[in-house]
């Protein structure tokens, strides 16, 4: 029976949306186009090179190299698999969702479980640094130092959450993980270069595909919400901007407010990600047994300590810099 009535109100809600597709057909038209201006504009350059770049890096050792590197910092530091540092830094340069892509790569691939796969997704959520230096920095703030200094702040406060969460499930060797490295070496091995070439273009179209209709998904529903709720400018930029990243960015940037306050607020939404980024990384890590709440636990710590860091820092950052 309490099945029944959930299908029943699903299906009363996706019968509303049609309506609201149907009689505000020129407001979902244009979310739809910017969902797909975004896609195009910014996330389909930035990701799609690394993720065809991330595959092949896995299938040739990489993953191995930069373990060893940086074992000292993953395994004293932040107590985890010194495989998780492929994630680590490959987030740092390509942005989010990439941290889901590259957890689940290296989980399929038997080099690292589910526990540190979680682990380390809590804080390798980087976003891309050229997303807040070019778009939210310039475009939406028009103020590049405000850009810079909301980069350092977001990137700080992984650190700090990594430190914060370093005895959640700390590493311990693993001879299980080691024999799965010797298996995947010995298994790339039988593979040539056109069909680990070709399976990583199909891997990164189908998820970057994903990527475009989740955003999609999300950006017709805050069109209909703001549509049917009548919310203050303010409400509704905070409210848009953890449910779409991206719309609600825009939506602050000319809200008559202190420069300030912009930048505290864009910070806590960029470091949150929005719902529409969790639902990526959700959709990316479905068939894993890889843990969401912790993501999300880490993630509410992430708005609030960076928003705090960039309150602190604002008044002396544009002084000095």
């Amino acid at each position: 029976m309490k099945k029944q009535t959930i299908n029943a109100l699903i299906i009363i809600l996706l019968l509303y949306i049609g309506y609201e597709i149907l009689t505000n057909s020129s407001a979902i038209l244009s979310s739809v186009s910017f969902s797909f201006n975004i896609w195009k504009n910014n996330i389909f350059p930035s990701l799609f090179p690394m993720f065809i770049l991330s595959e092949l890096l896995i299938n040739f050792g990489f993953v191995e190299i930069i373990g060893k590197l940086l074992k000292p910092l993953m395994n004293k530091i932040f107590k985890c698999h010194e495989m998780g540092a492929f994630i680590f830094t490959m987030s740092l340069v390509s942005g989010f969702p990439s941290s889901a892509k590259y957890a689940l790569e290296l989980h399929k691939n038997n080099l690292l479980d589910e526990n540190q796969a979680a682990k380390t997704l809590i804080f390798s959520h980087f976003s891309n640094p050229l997303f807040i230096l070019g778009t939210v920095s310039i475009t939406f703030l028009n103020n590049k130092e405000v850009g810079y200094l909301i980069l350092l702040c977001h990137y700080i406060t992984n650190i700090i959450i990594g430190l914060l969460f370093r005895n959640y499930h700390p590493y311990t060797n693993s001879n299980v993980i080691k024999d799965n490295i010797k298996i995947k070496k010995s298994n790339s091995k039988n593979l040539n270069f056109g069909q680990i070439i070709t399976t990583a273009l199909l891997n990164t179209i189908n998820t970057l595909l994903l990527i475009l209709g989740v955003i999609t998904m999300f950006l017709v529903l805050t069109t209909i919400i703001d549509q049917n709720i009548n919310l203050s400018s303010y409400s509704q930029a905070i409210l848009n901007g953890f449910i779409e990243m991206t719309q609600g960015l825009k939506y602050i940037s000319v809200l008559s407010i202190p420069l300030k306050l912009k930048a505290i607020l864009s910070t806590m939404i960029i470091s949150f990600g929005g719902f529409s980024v969790h639902m990526q990384i959700m959709s990316i890590l479905n068939d894993t047994k890889i843990k969401y709440l912790p993501f999300l636990t880490a993630r509410l710590l992430h708005a609030l300590i960076s928003g705090l860091l960039v309150f602190l820092l604002f008044d002396i950052w544009l002084i000095f810099i």
